[in-house]
């Protein structure tokens, strides 16, 4: 093949597919950019956020749905935004549990093939074309992170939000892990990691495993209180953000 050739993908629907002619690599750079923008604006006065991430396929009867439920009830408590994906399961259940106990409520829903529903319990949401724009967001307003049991997406999300703390990246914000018996294994692959020697063993501690509401929640309050005082923003508005 000569280098001035290139392959044509049966689909121009994704933009993991390769080089593609330059003005359609800018057409994706500026989609980009204005779903930044967007979300920005959107999500600039939420206040100080704590993200639930967890998965979409449990029922309101499963245990961590309500155990989620529980944690946005006391992020409401704690004065905190509670910011999840928007959908439904664990996500669901932790909006609801801020909605209906007078906390704010943020969903950052994405566009999937087989339509991911924003749930009802969210008083500010947005909806992402991308993964890696609404992941951003999803770390950028928050200052702490809950990890639910889930699938693929949530490991994504948490391995993600650990790689950033670990390199200081971001902010060492406190990284709680809900539900030992489900994570054991990964405790386990982590634990093998320090010993093989991929990770320090002093990296283990950005992360608790828990399975106590206090325990988590006041893990959380002590990183908060040694290191933030929370106080009203000024509303200088330069993108017309929304209220």
């Amino acid at each position: 093949m000569k280098t001035s050739e290139r392959i044509i993908p049966a689909t121009q629907n994704f933009y993991l597919e390769g080089p593609k002619p330059r003005v359609n690599e800018l057409k994706f750079a500026w989609h980009v950019f204005k779903e930044f923008l967007n979300s920005f604006r959107v999500l600039h006065f939420v206040g100080p956020c704590i993200t639930v991430f967890g998965s979409a396929r449990f029922k309101p009867d499963h245990p961590y749905y309500l155990a989620a439920e529980e944690f946005g009830k006391r992020i409401a408590k704690m004065g905190f935004t509670t910011m999840t994906g928007g959908g439904p399961g664990t996500m669901e259940a932790a909006n609801k549990g801020a909605f209906e106990n007078g906390g704010k409520s943020v969903g950052c829903n994405i566009k999937l093939p087989f339509e991911q529903k924003l749930n009802p319990y969210v008083h500010t949401s947005l909806t992402f074309n991308h993964f890696f724009s609404r992941k951003v967001m999803m770390v950028k307003y928050s200052y702490a992170f809950i990890i639910m049991p889930g699938g693929f997406g949530t490991m994504d999300e948490f391995f993600e939000t650990l790689t950033l703390v670990q390199t200081r990246t971001i902010t060492q914000f406190p990284i709680v892990i809900f539900g030992k018996a489900f994570y054991q294994p990964l405790l386990q692959f982590i634990e093998q990691m320090a010993e093989e020697g991929t990770i320090t063993r002093s990296d283990m501690d950005l992360v608790l495993f828990t399975d106590d509401y206090d325990e988590a929640m006041n893990h959380i309050k002590t990183y908060i209180r040694q290191n933030y005082v929370l106080k009203p923003r000024k509303r200088f508005w330069w993108l017309l953000e929304t209220k």
